[in-house]
């Protein structure tokens, strides 16, 4: 995958001002992990920095405050805190927070696909890969599903209404000794799972919320819908699955985040 290491690093810094821990203790560069000795407290780092460099005081890995950090990234979502009324508390997984809003985080323009160059593959597949069409795809059964979703950043939004196509259909018939498949979106994100967590009624490739086509913002016109897990395994702009025979991080699990991505265990980073 393709991705800037200045946009990765931008959007990883937005991520790490408002979950509220040190990027420099977070962010893995291919082979490298930066010292959280490096920084102070509430301060991140500015840019992808060598362990060497991240423990001198003063040197190529500046540090620099997340104070505004967040214009361009981080929707007013982000900001207002909501206390969760007693009976949709236990509905909260430790350290999230309710709101009433759909925040948005991304970084760069946002997608918008042609409907009609719109194609949705299963790769690995046997015998064959398989494709559908915008059309063929929207004919295929859909389901209507409520469900909760909570995101790394510690926000939850609860009874969120998604209609979409199951990964079970998608999937029926299909040959594999696949253990995992990876997501691939526009954009060249991906992100990975086991396939034991979008097969069962897990997941959905989902083309509508709250009764309106998907906005573009969040994800449209198709992304992942994996409700259980945090919600970046709910991947945007979705393209496609990958069926592979090992775990592969994804974008976000190769910066450092957990792979599986559990809310009700905090799987938030690598170690979790």
């Amino acid at each position: 995958m393709a991705v800037p290491n200045a946009w990765a690093a931008s959007l990883a810094q937005a991520v790490a001002e408002v979950v509220g821990e040190p990027l420099a203790d977070r962010l893995v560069e291919p082979g490298r992990r930066v010292s959280r000795a490096a920084t102070g407290a509430g301060r991140y780092a500015s840019r992808w920095c060598t362990p060497e460099d991240a423990n001198r005081s003063r040197g190529p890995c500046v540090v620099k405050e997340a104070s505004g950090m967040s214009g361009g990234f981080v929707s007013r979502g982000f900001r207002g805190r909501r206390r969760p009324d007693a009976e949709v508390a236990d509905r909260l997984p430790p350290g999230q927070y309710l709101t009433p809003e759909f925040p948005v985080l991304s970084a760069g323009p946002t997608p918008h696909a042609s409907l009609s160059a719109w194609e949705f593959s299963i790769v690995g597949a046997s015998p064959a890969p398989l494709r559908w069409t915008w059309d063929e795809f929207r004919a295929l059964p859909t389901e209507t599903v409520t469900k909760d979703i909570h995101c790394v950043t510690k926000w939850s939004k609860l009874d969120t209404v998604w209609e979409g196509v199951s990964l079970d259909t998608l999937l029926a018939g299909v040959a594999t000794d696949a253990t995992h498949v990876v997501a691939f979106c526009d954009g060249g994100y991906t992100t990975n799972l086991p396939l034991a967590e979008v097969t069962g009624g897990k997941a959905w490739i989902a083309f509508a919320f709250d009764g309106a086509p998907l906005a573009p913002e969040h994800g449209g016109p198709a992304r992942l819908l994996v409700p259980h897990l945090y919600f970046w395994k709910s991947a945007k702009w979705v393209r496609g699955l990958e069926l592979v025979n090992r775990d592969r991080p994804g974008f976000w699990e190769s910066l450092g985040y957990h792979n599986h991505g559990d809310p009700w265990r905090e799987e938030r980073y690598q170690g979790d």
